[in-house]
């Protein structure tokens, strides 16, 4: 694969993702949307319809990490870094991008959100928080997900058939679904580095009506843990596989 072709691929694919995944929470959270308070498992399913679309678009490009903490697992497997820079630039502009599409598609949402006297957050559309504020376990959250998230998918690259078949890509979308279901009450389960910053630096950014705090004494979380679980993940994977 080209240099020119991974940036692209990583950045239309975390597009995608992006684009789905904040997509599903502006529609359960805004008002004036037709999907508002429809649940946490419309969530976790977006998401990983997210992850399903953006990877099958980006795979004959870049592969389709769409995630730093994917990338420096693999990297940790297979000892190449030379590429890892090229593919975390490319995942941080689509996630940006992907970010700036949904406030386009909700804009008439998020204006009419801001004149209701209740009000609804906006950053947790574009960003995770968490339930209850504890750095150790935050961070702990996180990065357990995320080996949650990379150990599997290193393991399922071990089946004969399911990368060629292109099966892998469906069983990392479903297993997103599962870490979010399962995994996601406490901290929202950034498990993606590019997902969670790309974004919350787009909602600094945007002229958002009544938006609110970025939240930037949290930010680092999201992007620590789950590279300490990406790498966390590539580690065992050598170890044990």
């Amino acid at each position: 694969m080209s240099n020119g072709d991974i940036f692209v691929g990583e950045v239309i694919g975390t597009a995608i993702l992006i684009l789905f995944g904040a997509g599903v929470v502006a529609a359960v959270v805004l008002n004036y949307s037709k999907a508002q308070n429809s649940g946490w498992i419309v969530i976790a399913f977006g998401w990983g319809f997210g992850v399903m679309a953006g990877a099958y678009t980006a795979a004959p490009l870049s592969g389709a990490h769409l995630n730093p903490a994917v990338t420096i697992g693999i990297a940790i497997d297979t000892g190449k870094w030379d590429k890892v820079p090229l593919y975390i630039a490319g995942q941080m502009v689509g996630a940006m991008l992907g970010a700036v599409l949904c406030w386009l598609v909700y804009f008439a949402q998020f204006q009419a959100n801001a004149e209701e006297e209740m009000a609804q957050p906006t950053l947790g559309i574009f960003s995770t928080s968490p339930t209850i504020r504890n750095v150790v376990a935050n961070l702990m959250t996180e990065i357990i997900a995320t080996i949650a998230l990379v150990l599997p998918l290193l393991a399922f690259g071990l089946t004969k058939g399911l990368g060629e078949s292109g099966t892998t890509i469906l069983m990392v979308s479903f297993l997103v679904v599962g870490i979010g279901l399962s995994l996601g009450g406490p901290t929202g389960y950034a498990i993606n580095p590019a997902r969670d910053l790309g974004p919350r630096i787009v909602h600094a950014l945007l002229p958002i009506p009544n938006k609110g705090t970025s939240d930037w004494s949290y930010a680092w979380i999201p992007v620590v843990g789950p590279l300490i679980g990406g790498a966390l993940a590539g580690v065992i994977f050598n170890a044990a596989f």
